[in-house]
């Protein structure tokens, strides 16, 4: 199998986790990218497979997979020796709407504070309006993290066990600490949580992973969590 990422790509890593949870070896190609100019220009093999024209892809043998949720879910279906998501329909259901909340819910939060990745000025009134929109979003994701950590009182994971659910919700909050979002100070269980899916060998690598790929390609993002806490 090769997977086509990215190093700043929270779709990519969601499934690079998943790969590596499953015990699954792969070839990974890094897609060049840069915080000013995305993926341009874009990678062949991308272009090749997928029509949305982003990574992640999949490739295994004659087949081309995209995006993070399909691949997850062909990740069960074809390797179902280590589970990702849960037995019952309804453990299942449960499990694809946290999916479904990190990746269309929370990242509506997370757009608004992408502008503080990106190098360059930062003392001009067009970064000020940025700021002025970003502060709706950091209310709406502590409201969220609050949500969240009441749903882990007393609990290690989101499902019940380990799941697909924890990996999408998990990565989500990572950028959200990662930009300077919102804090886990408040948040105990969650906080908790999130601390122990770090300590898992393919969640702390990817985190170390961002971190190092920010040093390259980033702009430093102070406050909050932007200080580097979201670390292992």
């Amino acid at each position: 199998m090769k997977l086509l990422s990215g190093p700043l790509s929270l779709f990519s890593r969601k499934v690079e986790i998943s790969l590596h949870e499953k015990g699954l070896t792969f070839e990974r190609v890094m897609v060049p990218f840069s915080q000013t100019e995305g993926y341009n220009p874009k990678h062949p093999d991308v272009l090749a497979t997928n029509p949305m024209r982003q990574v992640p892809v999949l490739l295994d043998g004659d087949i081309a997979i995209y995006d993070s949720t399909v691949i997850i879910e062909y990740l069960e279906d074809a390797f179902p020796q280590v589970r990702l998501l849960p037995g019952t329909p309804v453990e299942r259901v449960h499990c694809r709407l946290y999916d479904l909340f990190a990746d269309e819910i929370l990242l509506v939060s997370l757009k608004p504070l992408m502008h503080r990745t990106t190098p360059g000025q930062r003392d001009s009134e067009y970064w000020s309006a940025l700021e002025r929109k970003a502060r709706p979003a950091e209310t709406a994701l502590d409201r969220h993290f609050a949500d969240l950590s009441g749903k882990l009182e007393g609990r290690d994971f989101l499902c019940g066990s380990f799941s697909a659910a924890d990996i999408a919700v998990f990565m989500a909050i990572l950028f959200a600490l990662r930009l300077g979002g919102a804090s886990l100070d408040d948040h105990p269980a969650l906080a908790d949580w999130y601390r122990r899916l770090l300590e898992r060998p393919a969640f702390g690598s990817v985190a170390c992973e961002i971190a190092a790929a920010d040093r390259q390609l980033s702009a430093p993002v102070k406050g909050a969590y932007g200080d580097g806490r979201w670390l292992p």
